[in-house]
């Protein structure tokens, strides 16, 4: 039972990194822009996580965990902010590659500013539950950054069409973690609403995750592009 979070990351991983390979999306051949936002990404999530088990926002169920810890944080939990990236970042570029056609393009501005206000909505009524602030807080800067800093290239209307179709292992996936339970959340820190077993904010934490790791990835692609054009 202890290797029941290890089996989860195998899952989530196993077929994106099968499908990596396939001629159409050749996305083992962008791993070079995909590991250092992962990377990256991983290393701000991991303060996060820390912060959090410090805070007492969540802590691991040692019945389902194998028990190797870094930094107090399980094994499995570092390589969840591998496996989960990886899987949504090849879910966007399948996406992209397999329907580059998008109708979210118009309505992707109106979406972000449904969010930022949804955000400062959340501040206001959960701002004494450490997870509802630092989730919502994390989202507001990113997303208003990436839509209102960022003008060198537009991202945003792809990236809610991987984020709905992330939606759906996302809630295969956290639903036996919160379920189990794996993920022992604290409801005194959250808004104690609930989604079946799978905390509200989490739906947001997912957003925040996969927009930075997507950011990066774009940033280092479009880079590399240009690199490549000038020489």
């Amino acid at each position: 039972m202890n290797y029941i979070y290890l089996l989860i990351n195998v899952g989530v991983i196993f077929f994106p990194l099968i499908l990596s390979f396939d001629k159409k999306v050749h996305f083992f051949s962008k791993w070079k822009f995909v590991l250092p936002a992962i990377l990256i990404t991983g290393i701000v999530f991991l303060i996060w996580d820390l912060l959090f088990v410090k805070l007492n926002v969540w802590s691991f169920n040692p019945d389902y965990i194998v028990g190797i810890k870094f930094f107090g944080l399980p094994i499995e939990e570092i390589l969840f902010f591998l496996t989960v990236p990886y899987a949504c970042i090849f879910i966007y570029e399948c996406l992209n590659a397999y329907f580059p056609g998008n109708n979210l393009q118009k309505y992707s501005f109106s979406l972000s500013n449904l969010f930022l206000g949804l955000c400062v909505a959340m501040l206001f009524f959960g701002y004494n539950h450490w997870y509802t602030v630092i989730n919502f807080g994390f989202l507001l800067v990113i997303l208003a950054y990436v839509e209102y800093v960022n003008v060198k290239f537009r991202f945003m209307y792809k990236f809610y069409r991987a984020y709905l179709v992330s939606l759906i292992p996302f809630y295969v996936v956290n639903g036996f973690l919160t379920a189990i339970p794996v993920v022992i959340y604290n409801d005194e820190q959250n808004l104690g609403f609930r989604v079946g077993t799978i905390p509200f904010e989490d739906h947001f934490y997912l957003m925040g995750l996969l927009l930075m790791n997507i950011y990066l990835y774009e940033v280092f692609k479009n880079n590399r592009f240009k690199k490549d054009l000038v020489a």
